[in-house]
């Protein structure tokens, strides 16, 4: 049995429990982290020294970084679904994976911080319209993108769709952006109606 260390009010924590969900691997999962603690005792920091969630088990293998651990919980229970078989259609796959931590995830952040975990009387709003700002045109090419394939690695539901969901989800569930996306509303309505997904995505920002 898979031992999941993350909490469910993560967006890394989400990925993670979709993709075991996806991938009907019987799993465990140990909340950890903010209210559930657990992350500054010494059996965690021999788990992941960067005292960061999620983290897996899998038989002995253990393994930190949430878009790391989609990819390996897809290579090894769902290949040739999940995780593509072809190589270019499996790095097409990876290249969202990143483009969603190292460019989507950043824009969004900031606008989460203020409005979710900032009490309103101490929210910067130049940091908010400057999050919203840096997520119009991000918005923009996937709608763009959505519009000539149904999903973000070609006509199946892969490993690349659940991260950028998970972003979408939050960016969403702040109300900031008109939906005025009808490609990306179209596959987001798709994916977050998974019954994988939907225990994962019905729980509130926080």
């Amino acid at each position: 049995m898979i031992r999941f260390w993350g909490r469910l009010s993560s967006i890394n924590g989400r990925k993670v429990e979709w993709v075991l969900r996806e991938v009907g691997a019987a799993y465990e999962r140990i909340d950890t982290g903010r209210e559930f603690g657990g992350i500054d005792t010494a059996e965690f920091f021999v788990l992941n020294p960067n005292r960061l969630i999620p983290v897996i088990d899998d038989d002995g293998f253990v393994l930190w970084e949430s878009n790391a651990i989609v990819r390996y919980l897809a290579a090894r229970y769902a290949t040739g679904t999940l995780y593509p078989e072809p190589l270019s259609a499996r790095f097409d796959a990876e290249r969202w994976m990143d483009w969603q931590q190292t460019t989507l995830h950043p824009a969004g952040r900031g606008a989460f911080m203020q409005l979710i975990r900032t009490p309103a009387g101490e929210r910067n709003p130049a940091a908010i319209d400057e999050s919203r700002a840096a997520m119009q045109p991000l918005l923009a090419l996937l709608d763009a993108h959505l519009e000539r394939q149904p999903f973000m690695a070609g006509n199946g539901f892969t490993m690349a769709d659940i991260p950028v969901a998970c972003e979408i989800h939050r960016w969403f569930g702040l109300a900031l952006t008109p939906r005025a996306h009808p490609h990306l509303e179209r596959w987001y309505g798709a994916v977050s109606a998974r019954a994988a997904a939907q225990p994962v995505l019905a729980l509130p920002l926080s």
